[in-house]
């Protein structure tokens, strides 16, 4: 099954990493945050990933070109044989990346159009560059194949960005909650589609969380994986900071692979 992976944004929101390279490479740990999302599909058996490129894409093809000698000692001859040895071996074997440009500008849904002719399963799965999980992709997969519905989104309940006061008529604060989760759910960004989805996606323009899913939602063809887990997306520089904290500090909760 393919794991498409959209990796053309901008990311104007973080620019102090994103003015010279695409937030997919922006590095968390010493490893961009694009080779943590592929280590998590790994873990649960899915190799073979299709990148949807647009800005500064030239780097993520770049950086897969060069994977292997970046990350194994190796022999070069020099001259007319031209070849290369390498003596290791990374824990990233069989991974199957199509690198596929999609265009500047582009939207979500438009750059999953895109790639459809590399798509030849009945069902494959679509998530973005920028965010980290422990969501165990494969209950996603098996609850979006129990529900027969074109497509299944996972969801998380959104944690507050500022603390809750409890306050009384006399404004006097009887209690308060730092963060809390917040009530209702929200896309984590993790979603599985049959084949008919690209039906619902006419061209570059389509935003994919705009009319496609408000249309499948309507139609009764969306389904809501409820993930109680650790998601966090990385979209401005705190968040960043956040991210290599807590790998640093060994306590990253989506690294589930060994």
């Amino acid at each position: 099954m393919k794991v498409v992976i959209l990796c053309g944004g901008l990311g104007t929101r973080l620019r102090e990493e994103t003015e010279y390279r695409p937030k997919p490479l922006v590095e968390v740990g010493g490893r961009p945050i694009l080779w943590h999302i592929m280590k998590l599909y790994a873990h649960y058996g899915f190799r073979n990933f299709v990148l949807c490129l647009g800005y500064r894409g030239n780097m993520i093809k770049e950086y897969f070109l060069n994977y292997e000698a970046m990350n194994n000692d190796c022999t070069i001859c020099l001259g007319r044989e031209n070849r290369i040895a390498y003596h290791d071996f990374h824990k990233e074997q069989d991974f199957f990346v199509t690198l596929s440009d999609t265009g500047l500008d582009t939207m979500t849904g438009g750059r999953v159009k895109r790639v459809q002719r590399y798509i030849d399963d009945d069902t494959f799965m679509v998530t973005y560059g920028d965010g980290v999980s422990d969501i165990n992709v494969r209950d996603l997969v098996q609850f979006h194949c129990d529900h027969g519905r074109t497509a299944t989104m996972a969801t998380v309940r959104p944690t507050s960005r500022f603390g809750i006061l409890n306050i009384d008529d006399n404004g006097s604060v009887n209690g308060f909650m730092e963060k809390p989760q917040l009530d209702g759910w929200v896309n984590a960004g993790f979603l599985v589609f049959n084949r008919k989805a690209f039906d619902y996606l006419d061209g570059d323009e389509t935003v994919l969380e705009q009319e496609p899913l408000q249309r499948l939602a309507t139609e009764g063809q969306l389904s809501a994986y409820r993930h109680g887990g650790f998601f966090f997306a990385m979209d401005t520089y705190r968040e960043y900071r956040y991210l290599n904290d807590l790998w640093d500090m060994g306590s990253a909760p989506w690294k589930v692979w060994d």
